[in-house]
């Protein structure tokens, strides 16, 4: 059973669930065993030691009785046999029995009725049906059945049910021991696992997550929070480079343009001109990126109404967009930066797309924004290299065609941040779709 559990993948995903079941399967097996040799015991030493206690004193009746006792003889016998033995005799003269009656489905004719046909090699009948008070056993004797009521608790032994009192007790309390100390060592686990969520989504806690549990568990806690010391610092020399760097190649850049200005016009002053604005352009990018990995704290937003907002404007611009948003989209993000991806997104769409459709909605636990065009779209086998910075479709490095070749590589970066992604697909427009997806 457990195999067909583990093949059709029923057992529990939890830590805490499996590590429950790890404690009942044991608990379970030890019952069942116990159970087993126990009732094998009970019914084959005690209910045969009762059995032969009964049937001793059945067998001192009848030959007591003899085999046509007088009226005075079986009123003497039968008060000395519930008065010592506490059993209900009568004789019933005449009557007979069908020959190998041993009673319907009774549960004492394995052991008690066997050992009466035994002992009388003569027919017998087990009526228990109520044999926690009574149980009564016809024999056939010659010329008349001897019918005897037994007193149940001669028969049945208590120790069943307050054997399994005992067990069913024991082994609760031992769960529930067994449960509180897992919960308490699996809490830590949860905790780190709910910390290291919060961090891929980009969502910083007040302090570090402590160390608790069980030594291995405190050891991954401290490892977790050195390497969240270690990315946080990356990240911010990272951003801090990209800072410097753009900021001190803008000093150069406007001397030229100075420069050039102060030349008269032609074909190669016009070329150098285009050649800075580009380099303009391409340090914003830089800027841009690392903007997005900035401190700007998460908070909870609506993103249906950013989405809105963002529309609203290129709208104004004159771009031809279709808009649907499906109800209120909240959740915790930096709203500069998810703002700045899905602006790319549309940016980049409105580039080769003369309509473009936008559709926000909650799909599970993430919420999901398309962007559709009807442009030419992207090669599938070139729509994971268009996220490399500076990697474009058009070979002609004209930005007017094919741009910095950033739009996509920062919004990618700026959603992953988040715990989200991008992906690109056929749209049904015709064009490209690009899929966002961000956890709630």
């Amino acid at each position: 059973m457990l195999l067909n559990l583990l093949k059709n993948n029923i057992l529990p995903r939890t830590l805490y669930g499996r590590s429950l079941l790890i404690i009942i399967m044991p608990l379970i097996l030890l019952q069942v065993v116990s159970a087993w040799i126990f009732y094998d015991r009970h019914w084959d030493t005690i209910s045969k030691r009762l059995s032969v206690s009964i049937v001793g004193d059945i067998s001192q009746v009848v030959e007591l009785l003899g085999n046509d006792p007088p009226a005075e003889l079986k009123a003497a016998v039968f008060d000395m046999a519930w008065r010592n033995f506490g059993l209900q005799v009568e004789w019933r003269a005449g009557e007979t029995l069908a020959e190998g009656a041993v009673g319907p489905e009774s549960r004492f004719d394995d052991v008690l009725g066997d050992m009466l046909q035994s002992r009388f090699m003569a027919p017998v009948r087990i009526d228990d049906s109520s044999y926690r008070e009574r149980v009564v056993a016809e024999i056939q004797l010659e010329g008349a059945v001897l019918s005897v009521v037994i007193p149940g608790k001669r028969l049945f032994s208590v120790t069943t049910y307050i054997f399994i009192m005992w067990m069913v007790g024991t082994s609760l309390v031992l769960f529930a021991v067994a449960s509180i100390f897992m919960r308490n060592q699996v809490r830590p686990i949860q905790r780190l696992a709910e910390a290291s969520d919060l961090f891929g989504k980009g969502r910083e806690q007040d302090e570090d997550f402590r160390p608790e549990g069980a030594l291995e568990v405190r050891r991954a806690a401290a490892a977790f929070n050195v390497m969240r010391q270690r990315i946080r610092r990356q990240i911010r020399q990272r951003t801090d480079m990209l800072s410097g760097v753009s900021h001190d190649l803008r000093t150069p850049i406007t001397r030229m343009k100075l420069q050039l200005a102060m030349l008269p016009e032609g074909s190669d002053i016009l070329e150098l001109k285009d050649d800075i604005s580009e380099m303009e352009r391409m340090i914003e990018g830089y800027l841009t990126f690392a903007r997005g990995e900035g401190n700007e704290p998460t908070r909870k937003v609506d993103l249906g109404l950013m989405v809105e907002d963002l529309v609203a404007v290129w709208r104004r611009n004159g771009v031809n967009i279709d808009c649907h948003v499906e109800g209120t989209l909240e959740a915790w993000l930096r709203p500069d930066a998810i703002k700045r991806a899905i602006e790319n997104l549309v940016a980049n769409a409105s580039r080769y797309g003369e309509q473009l459709w936008v559709r926000a909605g909650q799909r599970g636990d993430a919420i999901e924004v398309t962007v559709d065009d009807d442009g030419p779209g992207i090669p599938e086998s070139h729509r994971e290299d268009v996220f490399r910075p500076f990697y474009r479709l058009d070979e002609s490095r004209n930005p007017e065609t094919g741009g910095t070749g950033l739009g996509l590589a920062i919004a990618r970066d700026l959603l992953r941040s988040h715990g989200g992604d991008i992906l690109l697909e056929d749209s049904p427009h015709g064009g490209l779709r690009a899929r966002i997806r961000l956890p709630i």
